[in-house]
């Protein structure tokens, strides 16, 4: 919001009260003095990115070729549970172009605990983790300790007990800690991105985030793979399991957690638990595990959040359904909405001619016109040279991105305390849920400081 006073809204809203005061919304105890706050956190230019990677299963090959591909980087080491992962990473390194450049990778493997080992041997720079859920809180943790910024898939961590503690390690290390959010790399949502900023939906009030996608085939995936340890937390928790992808570009659309405004609470709801069981009891064994599970966590789980400003988000998640894909991805400002999956638009006074009608959707060659008009200046950077990296090459932008920023010793897209706040839906949500929709108080893991944190801006 460009007229926006920050010092009027704190004393209006009685922010730096609820600062001062709650529990809820500020850690359990003040930033000690071996403690710099991260919002804007730039380290020492790195000529050349050491790369070590936890976890090498699908998701974490895919890694290997993208951080691998790019110049001026080395991977050093890889540890994996299974020695078929490191066997098929290894094979991924030899048929890469800059081979040469990643020559004798040390691999961990065979034990749960090799990490450990790995990051008090490995003298990387940076590590990626790409293991189960339960485990990034940790690892990330661990690889700042040891001296080494962290670059973690989503979620940034299950609980926020953990998420106070990649801060507060973050904090006291001087290490970065991104959680990889990769679809604020999306094309589309990179243009919303740059049309927020331009003003051309005017002072932006709601936006509507989501996960919706039908995962019940990786049960499937029994002993190795993201089925086999996914699956499991439809008996461990209600809620929001995976809230990242949609929330994540609507706030930096609004700017959350930057100069303009910040979460307060959340209210939950969740269907009843009844597609997975139903999976499990038509396509495995009556003996089977899957059909032993207690499952607990709704089909399909909605989330409304309030920001201190009273605006809204509609979050949604569904890996159950047997819906189409969709992340909502809608922004709604005083001039226009923006709508994705498919592109759509509509603006107050028309765009560029094509419609003067605020209730008609701009579809076919209007969309394409927008396109053409407002990408992002770094889509149109990075596009040739990511395009075949993954999701539309939403991976190898957010990769090219990381070494850039490492190099040139910039602050990171996505700061910790963006991937705390996002992440830390997984455990409020759950308290909503369990308590009838009760509302929740974010944590505020940066401790008041939001206010005086740079805007994310266009980056040409």
């Amino acid at each position: 919001m460009k007229n926006f006073d920050r010092r009027k809204f704190i004393k209006t809203t009685s922010l730096s009260a609820a600062f001062a005061s709650s529990s809820n919304l500020f850690s359990n105890k003040l930033r000690s003095p071996d403690q710099k706050y991260m919002g804007d956190f730039a380290a020492p230019k790195l000529d050349k990115i050491k790369i070590a990677l936890i976890g090498v299963g699908y998701r974490g090959q895919g890694h290997i070729k993208r951080f691998g591909s790019f110049p001026n980087t080395q991977i050093v080491a890889i540890s994996d549970l299974h020695e078929t992962n490191i066997s098929k990473s290894l094979s991924i390194i030899d048929n890469l172009k800059t081979s040469k450049s990643h020559a004798n990778p040390k691999t961990y493997y065979g034990n749960k605990d090799k990490w450990r080992l790995m990051l008090k041997e490995t003298d990387a720079d940076i590590v990626v983790i790409s293991t189960d859920w339960n485990t990034h809180g940790i690892m990330a943790i661990e690889t700042m300790k040891n001296n080494k910024h962290a670059f973690v898939e989503v979620p940034l961590a299950n609980t926020i007990k953990e998420l106070w503690e990649i801060v507060n390690t973050s904090e006291k290390f001087q290490k970065h800690c991104m959680m990889m959010e990769n679809v604020n790399y999306g094309r589309e949502e990179l243009m919303f991105l740059n049309l927020c900023r331009k003003g051309l939906l005017g002072e932006l009030y709601h936006g509507e985030a989501a996960y919706i996608h039908d995962l019940r085939w990786q049960m499937y995936e029994e002993e190795i793979g993201t089925g086999s340890w996914r699956t499991l937390q439809y008996e461990k928790k209600k809620g929001n399991l995976y809230p990242t992808h949609g929330l994540g570009p609507v706030s930096q659309y609004m700017n959350l957690l930057r100069t303009e405004d910040t979460f307060k609470t959340l209210i939950s709801f969740s269907s009843p638990a009844l597609g997975r069981e139903k999976f499990a009891r038509e396509n495995f064994k009556e003996n089977h595990k899957w059909n032993k599970l207690n499952y607990q966590n709704g089909d399909i789980n909605t989330t409304v959040i309030k920001t201190y400003l009273g605006r809204t988000i509609m979050v949604q998640w569904d890996e159950t359904s047997p819906r189409p894909y969709t992340r909502l991805n809608l922004i709604q400002g005083t001039k226009g909405i923006l709508a994705g999956g498919p592109t759509r638009a509509a603006f107050d006074n028309g765009f560029e001619g094509y419609t003067k009608d605020a209730e008609e959707w701009i579809i076919g060659e209007g969309i394409d016109a927008l396109y053409e008009k407002y990408d992002h200046p770094m889509y149109k950077r990075l596009h040739k040279i990511t395009q075949d990296s993954g999701h539309g090459g939403m991976d190898g932008m957010m990769v090219y991105r990381i070494i850039e920023c490492l190099r040139k010793g910039e602050p990171l897209d996505q700061n910790v305390y963006e991937g705390c706040a996002w992440s830390s839906l997984i455990e409020l949500t759950s308290n909503s849920v369990n308590n009838d929709g009760q509302p929740q108080d974010f944590p505020d893991f940066t401790r008041g400081n939001w206010v005086n944190t740079n805007t994310f801006d266009i980056i040409p």
